[in-house]
């Protein structure tokens, strides 16, 4: 009895009932494997920064014996610290914040909110208008990436989710930034 089913489910693998579906199985895995390739490979690789115009460049040597680790690997690498893990993201003294790899002042203190995502938020720029935008396809999605206009550092990126009159959330690496009190 043990031979005749396997011989009826031999007989069922190549009926053109199963033919279908087996196409159909193979083309859905396919179609998985395709789609997720991209997605692992952006998260498993290092984003090296593109050689830009930016009115500061150094070499990787340079930038790695000036910044921390972890800085090197957010601003350079294009990483991203864990959420609330930054010493920025309960921070509210009056001042305005810098740009760790070049000082280039990016954002004030009075344009931050608490958006309870764990990096630090603000609404706007400062108006030195030291970032700049980019397309950002990595991790299977569409986002605005922010950059320093002067160094091309990764500071985090920009979502239009924002609860103030700009609409705008820049969510922001802490190890990308530096604070400066406001002068008194």
């Amino acid at each position: 009895m043990l031979v005749l089913v396997r011989v009826q489910s031999r007989a069922l693998f190549f009926g053109p009932y199963f033919a279908v579906n087996n196409f159909m199985k193979l083309f859905g895995l396919i179609l998985l494997a395709v789609g997720l390739v991209p997605v692992a490979s952006c998260q498993s690789t290092p984003k090296n920064m593109k050689p830009e115009n930016f009115s500061i460049s150094k070499s990787e040597e340079q930038w790695k014996s000036e910044l921390t680790p972890e800085q090197f690997r957010v601003l350079r690498q294009k990483g991203t610290e864990y959420p609330g893990s930054g010493v920025y993201d309960q921070h509210f003294k009056p001042g305005h914040y810098t740009c760790a790899g070049c000082g280039a002042k990016l954002f004030v203190s009075d344009r931050k909110f608490d958006a309870h995502c764990g990096w630090p938020s603000f609404d706007a720029q400062s108006e030195d208008s030291n970032v700049i935008e980019h397309v950002d396809y990595s991790h299977g999605m569409v986002r605005t990436e922010i950059l320093c206009k002067q160094c091309g550092g990764h500071l985090g990126h920009v979502f239009n989710d924002g609860p103030t009159q700009t609409g705008l959330r820049y969510c922001v690496n802490s190890a990308s930034l530096n604070f400066e009190d406001a002068k008194k």
